[in-house]
């Protein structure tokens, strides 16, 4: 891939551009298995009191990225802790990648449990670029389906941004207020620990949420990165907190601002006017909106 010198320049040519989108319409298939161990460990990180999950329980929304993971031999790890660039995702070469957003519906009748065995078909959707004033960016769109014995019972879209190298003195995108209107709320403390146990439940070697050295020397962040992902399940998990009984049909979310562990942070809900929908959202310790969501009951 080529570089130019002016950071204001895009580093990807018409021709780096079309080869990354030659990886539109791949596929990848993998299978698993919808195990119990998982399903406790995820459930005690959540601080939740449940019960031991057995053969037959019913997985709560977004704990299928319990599954699924990646096994990439350490010899094919990169030094910011994921993969090396190529395999099933594009080879994008801008070194910064975050987990943007997502799309997500459940099929009616037809929820994983423990205990399910598990296909999993992904397919590479789309591949575009931009540069903005923040430098070089490049969206990629995974599309998921995920099955078990009975059929399709999930699909989802997978939003991934890759993003050039942090210039000196860069700073965070313009932030938007959180909103105030909230009727359930939550507190939580992003300590090392939650990072680290989140990380090893979802095998996520990614540096910038336990390398401190790494995220602030490297990166160019003031601190460890909480997963996107785990701040999605929150939102849910503050859902199913306030609503017990609450069963998905749709979940979307898109990540605003990067959460870090250097303050709590709070999530808020309140249910929209059609009773079946709740808007959910993140903000950080300035007030600052980090995540939004949808949740639709099903």
């Amino acid at each position: 891939m080529r570089t130019k010198g002016d950071k204001d320049m895009s580093v990807l040519s018409n021709d780096d551009l079309c080869a990354l989108q030659a990886w539109q319409g791949r596929t990848e298939t993998l299978t698993d298995a919808i195990t119990a161990a998982p399903v406790r460990a995820l459930s005690a990180t959540l601080d939740r009191n449940d019960p031991v999950p057995d053969i037959g329980t019913r997985l709560p929304a977004l704990w299928h990225w319990l599954y699924f993971l990646p096994h990439h031999r350490q010899s094919e790890i990169g030094e910011d802790g994921h993969a090396k660039r190529g395999g099933f995702l594009p080879p994008v070469p801008l070194p910064r990648r975050m987990w943007a957003g997502g799309r997500l519906d459940w099929e009616a009748g037809n929820p994983l449990h423990v205990g399910d065995a598990v296909r999993r078909v992904s397919t590479i959707a789309s591949v575009a670029h931009k540069a903005g004033r923040s430098g070089e960016l490049v969206f990629v769109v995974v599309r998921h389906e995920v099955h078990n014995a009975r059929g399709l019972a999930l699909t989802e879209e997978h939003d991934i941004v890759y993003r050039a190298a942090a210039a000196p003195g860069e700073g965070p995108p313009t932030p938007v207020a959180a909103p105030q209107d909230a009727s359930f709320t939550r507190d939580i403390v992003p300590d090392d620990v939650l990072l680290f146990r989140y990380s090893a439940l979802t095998f996520n070697g990614h540096r910038i949420h336990y390398d401190r050295r790494y995220v602030t020397q490297v990166e160019g962040y003031p601190g460890l990165v909480v997963h996107g992902p785990l701040i999605a399940t929150l939102l849910v998990d503050l859902l199913r907190r306030e609503r017990p009984d609450a069963m998905l049909s749709r979940f979307s979310f898109r990540a605003l601002r990067p959460t870090f562990d250097t303050a709590p942070f709070r999530l808020h809900g309140r249910a929209d006017a059609d009773g079946r929908s709740f808007s959910l959202w993140g903000e950080d310790a300035d007030g600052w909106l980090t995540m939004q969501a949808t949740a639709t009951l099903a």
